[in-house]
């Protein structure tokens, strides 16, 4: 609530403030009286249906930055290019520099891992050649010259994964023009990092190549970036994040933990990886019933059927529901832990941006991976045992979810991290022969079908009138090896009650 509160309230009446300081003595100056009454009519209006907003339950950032819109400039029977006109800066620069305004709120604690993810370059910096490494398996190269972006394809990404991600920095920058530095970078789209910590632990290495990609692991370097998903998965039809998000909670409103099938529920493709066929062992059969209702997802015949069997926020029927891994780190983490449902995840090997923030028996319930099923059986039967807990561990997921990773969040999580990114470079960022520039309306003006739908559905309507969110400090050694103590001695603990559980049903 206190992050809301300074994050909203405030800085909304800041800028109708800002609004009369700036305008009120220019028209007082140079008119009468009625005629200053009149022009300040409709702003009393406008700060009256604002205050309006403030006073009503759903109040958000988004309501006000609504009323500040710059639509795409699309152009027919002619060659689409990129407007002149867009704002060079946000209204925020400009009021920070004229006005005192409440400081922002502070970004939530996974931002702190933007300080560990950039650290391998933190005394170094980021040289030319560490980035020209980097395109060994990069499928593109992103420049931001004078807030203008440039693209230097190298290879086609699977499905959309670049397109989409590309779209999403470029809506960034709507949000927050002006706001960001020339930067240069890398970027892999494919699931597995790559750049390994002991290829560069000698004395004589050149430095890890900084490679962005959606994921990491502990044993690589790896810049972890937000996933494509948040503006949309067209090929699957799922929708942008922050409508999803909407009917996630929706979804959960309409059914109570209690309420729900007292089993853990997963539906996936088990054929990207051995783990999950190894999990399929678990489902309901003649001769057991691990508490799991598992259903494999074939996406061909769900794209034929016109994907009435996959809305995600039909999902959330069951009291638990089970995230494991793929080829690598699977997009579903989020949707699940959105839930409501005590999400039991089945002990991960990768990360994304947010999860490393997570804890066990607070967030979510830890599976072992080389016992699934009697791990998973043990984990249901506890918390239909103890409701009042599993609950909690629910709820407390997916309010996580629902007010630390909301939109506002991910683009500010970028900002960040692009910003800091910016700082170690030490070369001048320029475009390469090749590159190409792009914006919102060289994609999504020439976009057809689902992929225009949801670019035009996630679209910046336009620069925000709030800064981001203030980026914490990293992590003291001291603290960070705590917060890894308490996960672990959480996931030891639960595993040292599934042995009991287990031992005393044998005795029995």
């Amino acid at each position: 609530m206190q992050r809301f509160c300074s994050s909203g309230l405030a800085r909304h009446f800041s800028e109708v403030l800002i609004t009369l300081r700036r305008w009120g003595p220019r028209v007082k100056k140079n008119l009468g009286t009625t005629t200053t009454l009149l022009l300040f009519l409709p702003l009393l209006i406008a700060t009256a249906f604002i205050s309006s907003l403030w006073n009503s339950d759903t109040v958000s950032n988004t309501n006000l930055q609504h009323l500040i819109t710059t639509p795409l400039n699309c152009v027919k029977n002619q060659t689409q290019t990129c407007p002149t006109n867009y704002p060079k800066t946000s209204q925020t620069q400009e009021s920070i520099s004229d006005y005192s305004i409440p400081p922002t709120s502070t970004c939530p604690d996974y931002f702190r891992w933007i300080h560990e993810d950039l650290s391998p370059w933190k005394v170094t910096g980021i040289t030319r050649d560490m980035l020209e490494r980097a395109n060994q398996t990069a499928h593109f190269r992103l420049i931001l010259v004078n807030n203008k972006v440039y693209i230097h394809k190298y290879k086609q990404s699977i499905q959309t994964r670049d397109v989409f991600t590309i779209w999403g920095i470029l809506q960034l920058l709507r949000k927050y023009p002006g706001r960001l530095p020339d930067l240069e970078l890398m970027f892999d789209c494919d699931d597995r990092p790559v750049i390994r910590s002991r290829d560069y632990s000698g004395p004589n290495n050149k430095g890890p190549p900084p490679l962005f990609r959606y994921s990491g692991d502990r044993w690589t370097m790896d810049i972890v970036f937000p996933d494509w998903s948040f503006w949309g998965w067209a090929e699957i039809n799922i929708k942008p994040w922050e409508s999803l998000l909407r009917e996630l909670k929706e979804g959960n409103n309409g059914r109570n933990w209690v309420d729900r099938e007292p089993y853990a529920y997963w539906k996936g493709n088990p054929f990207v990886a051995e783990t999950r066929r190894d999990l399929l062992t678990c489902n309901l059969s003649d001769k057991h019933d691990w508490n799991a209702r598992l259903y494999v997802q074939d996406w061909i015949l769900e794209s034929k059927q016109g994907f009435q069997q996959s809305n995600l926020a039909s999902q959330c029927a069951h009291r638990y529901k089970i995230y494991i891994e793929g080829y690598a780190w699977s997009v579903s983490e989020k949707y699940i832990l959105a839930c409501d449902s005590t999400t039991l995840i089945v002990k991960p090997y990768f990360h994304d941006f947010f999860i490393r923030y997570l804890q066990p028996l607070r967030h979510y319930w830890p599976i072992r991976d080389k016992d699934k099923c009697k791990s998973i059986k043990f984990a249901v039967d506890w918390g239909n045992t103890h409701k009042q807990k599993a609950q909690e561990i629910g709820r407390a997921a997916s309010n996580f979810i629902q007010e630390e990773l909301k939109m506002e969040y991910v683009y500010d999580y970028m900002f960040h991290l692009l910003n800091e990114y910016a700082k170690l470079l030490k070369f001048k960022p320029v475009a390469p022969d090749g590159a190409v520039e792009v914006c919102s309306e060289t994609m999504a003006c020439t976009a057809n079908g689902s992929h225009k739908k949801f670019m035009m559905e996630s679209l910046v309507k336009g620069p925000s009138i709030t800064s981001p969110c203030t980026l914490p400090p990293p992590y003291e050694p001291k603290v960070l090896g705590a917060f890894y103590r308490r996960k672990l001695n959480a996931i030891l603990q639960v595993q040292k009650w599934e042995d009991r559980y287990w031992e005393s049903l044998k005795k029995q």
